[in-house]
């Protein structure tokens, strides 16, 4: 396969990747990176790289159109940033320091607990749960779009939300995922919005923590311009597209969705964590 080949597959690769991250909240990282370490051969730490650049093209892209169509919650994401941006920098600093093998089988098993964790019921069941205290002082509470008209939720138990965000963050530094699976159970689980929200509001902030992750990789050289250019431009394109017919899915599927593909790439890098271990 050429140069030119390579690219090109890589783009193509890249831009399915961004869709699904789109989609689902995810920010196309934790596809990126078994993609590139099981398809290509890549090593891991390079592969976490591009994936970093790809997020933060993948937040680019579907987050402004998701804060324009009303779905993301500023307030929100804003506020939680703080806690992201902290554990990305921690994050960065063990990935330096672990073993790949040990980075790849946690890259796993994330995966598969936040995969667990899915099944239970979202914010979206329970729309009427009232706010706490901090999210009203902070006028957390929204709305969003829906086939019935505009609708109304509230926010709840944000400084459980804002330490699992510190965790998230600190997953995306370590494994280059932006921490989209993570950061959706979070906003749909602990702190009760619906679903569509908490996958729209894990997509705008993901670029944050991807920036503060991919500064500390580049230090380190693991950011290759030929690697991460392919990624990051189909990445960008699949985003967009996905972000476009958000609208007309069913959030059901995108639950299913979400499960399975956790699940799939789970196992899998587990598997290739083990394989290089022994």
């Amino acid at each position: 396969m050429t140069a030119l080949e390579l690219t090109v597959v890589l783009g193509v690769a890249s831009a399915g990747a961004g869709f699904l991250g789109s989609l689902t909240g995810l920010g196309g990282g934790v596809v990126i990176v078994p993609l590139l370490t099981l398809g290509f051969g890549v090593d891991l730490r390079y592969a976490i790289g591009a994936s970093l650049v790809s997020v933060i093209a993948t937040s680019s892209a579907a987050g402004a159109a998701y804060v324009k169509d009303g779905y993301s919650n500023i307030r929100v994401g804003m506020l939680l940033e703080v806690g992201t941006t902290v554990g990305a920098l921690v994050g960065a600093l063990l990935a330096t320091i672990l073993p790949i093998s040990i980075t790849s089988v946690v890259f796993g098993v994330v995966l598969l607990v936040s995969a667990y964790l899915s099944f239970r019921k979202g914010g979206e069941e329970d729309p009427d749960t009232p706010p706490d205290a901090l999210a009203a002082r902070l006028h957390m509470d929204s709305s969003y779009p829906t086939p019935q008209g505009v609708r109304a939720y509230h926010v709840t138990r944000v400084p459980q939300g804002c330490a699992v965000m510190f965790v998230a963050g600190s997953v995306s530094g370590l494994l280059g995922i932006g921490s989209g699976a993570l950061k959706v159970l979070a906003l749909d689980q602990i702190m009760r919005l619906p679903f569509k929200v908490s996958t729209t509001t894990s997509n705008f902030m993901i670029g944050v923590t991807a920036a503060a992750s991919a500064g500390f990789y580049l230090s380190r050289g693991y950011i290759d311009p030929a690697l991460a250019m392919p990624v990051m431009l189909g990445v960008f394109v699949g985003a967009t597209l996905g972000s476009r017919i958000l609208a007309g899915v069913r959030t059901g599927m995108l639950r299913t969705l979400f499960i399975v593909v956790l699940v799939a790439l789970g196992m899998q890098m587990i598997f290739h964590g083990l394989r290089g271990a022994f």
